[in-house]
């Protein structure tokens, strides 16, 4: 691939940045906010803390081991090809999900702008099809034309989000709203439960799950790093802030939110940040912030179709999918695998259409605790590698820190947020059914590894 066609930094820097932010902020936080009050701080502080480690322990891997693939390669590497068979299959299973509900979200958005008389003619299955279509176009450009749409999705991501901030803080800090006590609304409850946590300690515990998916993604930087010039470089440059970003997009807006809003005054399923506006009195506060989901939902479906594509591809590579994933044209773009996450997406689309209480919410409930998983196992691969950089007596130029203890302590966090799912009966049923579908990756990983040898290398 030339360098015209390679991202540049830009690209990875605001492909990292971007990777945090989608609806499960906009919308996803206020199921957070009703579980555990003011303590969703903590739960966002936790769960971004497992999401800083996990970049660092990238950061480290990549720059050890410069030019090895995605982060699949370093499982691969550390774990052997079984273990990498299994995680770069849920994977890719993972985003393939993703893609169908972030199209089925956004077309649903869409449908709901349209004018009376438009909507029996545009149903929501053909909107969906009209935008993967469009999104599968840009990543079969290039993957510059990739970079640039995520770049602009991204800056629009994160231009919102700093802007809400300084409108929020610009306004609770006004003479004008004189009256509006900030410390009354942030531990504010509902009846006679106050204080900073409400419902309990474990209430914190309990809204992680939902804050760790949303958090999810800021590993894209490690694949989409394999698309630049320097990728462990780019690596370690967004594993340096992704702390910063998860501070100011998260913990930040949050609290601007629960400062003018009173916890208990928010709708699970419906915007804080719109609700926010609406208390703030901004004119077409909830008009605004559907825009900015839309713009959050097409940037989720970008990068899913890509992740997905370098995913296969990769797969393809080691011999653990099939030979024509492996093709790229002129452009470096593996169109083949590209169209293969689309049709499936679309196909989970479809699904939630036709089926959507048993079939997609199956396939929902099926990746739900998957992610987790492969965080564990990107923690285990680290530990590893660490371990037999240290026999051979070299040093890593980007380290995670207090190795081994942080890393073990990422795992045993994981292991937490899992079991609490297990403990609360609305979400036991994503890790039944999550572990469902490694069950059956890891026979298919057996099954593979009978029939032949998987053979070793790594993707360009």
């Amino acid at each position: 691939m030339t360098d015209q066609g390679l991202l540049r930094p830009r690209h990875v820097a605001m492909i990292s940045l971007g990777g945090i932010i989608g609806a499960g902020l906009f919308v996803g936080s206020s199921t957070a906010i009703g579980i555990a009050g003011p303590g969703v701080l903590l739960a966002y502080l936790l769960a971004g803390m497992i999401s800083f480690l996990m970049m660092r322990m990238l950061g480290e891997m990549a720059l050890a081991r410069p030019g090895a693939g995605s982060f699949n390669a370093y499982v691969r590497l550390s774990l052997g090809p079984q273990v990498s068979f299994v995680t770069g299959w849920l994977y890719w299973y993972f985003w393939v999900i993703v893609v169908g509900a972030e199209t089925v979200a956004g077309a649903s958005l869409i449908h709901d702008w349209l004018p009376p008389d438009w909507i029996p003619h545009a149903p929501v299955w053909l909107i969906g099809l009209l935008l993967i279509a469009v999104m599968t176009s840009s990543n079969l450009m290039s993957v510059r034309a990739y970079g640039e749409f995520e770049f602009w999705f991204s800056l629009l991501k994160v231009g919102a989000i700093v802007l809400f901030i300084l409108v929020g803080s610009a306004w609770l800090g006004h003479a004008g709203v004189a009256g509006h006590d900030p410390l009354s609304s942030l531990f504010g409850g509902r009846g006679a439960l106050r204080g900073p946590l409400p419902n309990g300690g474990l209430a914190v515990l309990a809204a992680v799950p939902s804050v760790m998916f949303s958090l999810t993604g800021a590993e894209i930087a490690s694949i989409a790093a394999t698309d630049s010039r320097d990728p462990a470089a780019n690596v370690a440059r967004a594993a340096r802030t992704v702390a910063l970003r998860i501070l100011l997009f998260y913990l930040a807006s949050i609290l601007v939110i629960l400062c003018i809003v009173p916890w208990g005054a928010i709708r699970s399923g419906h915007s804080p940040y719109v609700t926010a506006m609406d208390v703030m009195g901004i004119p077409g506060g909830a008009t605004l912030m559907a825009a900015v989901v839309l713009v959050a939902v097409l940037s989720c479906l970008n990068s899913g179709l890509y992740v997905t594509s370098r995913i296969l591809n990769e797969l393809a590579l080691q011999g653990d999918a099939p030979q024509a994933m492996v093709v790229r044209n002129r452009r470096g773009v593996p169109t083949r695998a590209i169209l293969a996450g689309s049709v499936t997406g679309f196909l989970a689309a479809i699904a939630s259409v036709v089926s959507p209480d048993l079939v997609f919410a199956f396939l929902l409930n099926a990746s739900g605790a998957v992610i987790l998983a492969i965080y564990a196992v990107i923690a285990t691969a680290q530990l590893r590698a660490r371990s037999a950089m240290a026999a051979s007596g070299a040093t890593p130029a980007y380290r995670m820190w207090g190795h081994p203890w942080l890393s073990g302590a990422v795992i045993a966090a994981i292991a937490c947020v899992l079991l609490s799912m297990v403990l609360q009966p609305a979400q036991r049923s994503q890790v039944v059914a999550s572990l469902f579908s490694v069950i059956v990756v890891i026979i298919a990983a057996r099954l593979h590894g009978r029939r032949r040898p998987i053979r070793s290398g790594v993707s360009p």
